[in-house]
């Protein structure tokens, strides 16, 4: 069974580190001794899916009302490998207008989630342009991988014909693989918070670049086949 622990709502001042290690102690006593927090903060663009895909995992189900700009935070109670961890789950708001405040919920952060849309070119570009070196700025030793969000919309009518538009075409698989050997993340993994397809895995995977060595990275290939290399969709 999945349990949920509500966290509290974004913090907003200089204090955001002190309250995660309140929030850690809080949550670890609910669930029981013993019990290990850890930290995901989530990135990427405006309007990608980044909240959606939260709240879809956190509540088992996708938002069909109101979506807010960024939602409150949660620990969800995940078992990988045999064994339970309390996963934190932090939302961020990719606007420029929270330039400054976001960093603030970067501090003790196990791992990010660099996302973008299949369907968004723009949000692609920007994971190399504006995420990875924000990341590299406040949080240079921290693992993070990278998300392509929206799948569903990959064979979307109205989606492929706003993009054939504009010239543009969904973002694919090989590119999003290849994106993430480039930056240097963990693993490239798909989802969509709609159909929940590979939603499971993203967290999984989340767990996991905490829990394997550095080495473990995007980084070999041989021939066509990639080494070391986590894609799942």
């Amino acid at each position: 069974m999945i349990r949920r622990i509500l966290l509290g709502r974004p913090g907003r001042g200089e204090g955001a580190g002190a309250e995660w290690r309140g929030q850690r102690a809080g949550a670890a006593m609910a669930h029981g001794p013993g019990a290990l927090m850890l930290k995901c903060v989530v990135v990427g663009d405006g309007a990608v899916g980044k909240t959606c895909l939260l709240m879809s995992y956190a509540n088992d189900a996708f938002p069909e009302e109101y979506v807010p700009t960024v939602f409150d935070h949660y620990a969800v109670s995940v078992t990988v490998g045999g064994k339970q961890y309390l996963l934190g789950l932090y939302d961020t708001a990719g606007q420029e207008d929270y330039d400054r405040l976001r960093p603030l919920s970067y501090p003790m952060t196990d791992v990010f989630l660099i996302c973008f849309s299949v369907v968004n070119p723009a949000s692609f570009q920007n994971v190399k342009e504006e995420w990875v070196p924000e990341l590299k700025e406040y949080a240079p030793n921290v693992p993070f991988l990278l998300i392509g969000t929206q799948i569903d919309l990959r064979d979307d009518p109205k989606t492929l014909a706003r993009l054939n538009d504009m010239k543009e075409k969904p973002i694919c698989v090989e590119q999003g693989q290849k994106l993430a050997k480039e930056i240097g993340a963990c693993c490239y993994v798909e989802c969509s918070a709609l159909t929940q397809k590979g939603l499971k895995t993203v967290f999984d995977e989340a767990i996991i670049a905490i829990l394997t060595p550095k080495k473990h990275t995007v980084k070999k290939r041989i021939g066509s086949r990639c080494i070391n290399c986590c894609l799942i969709t």
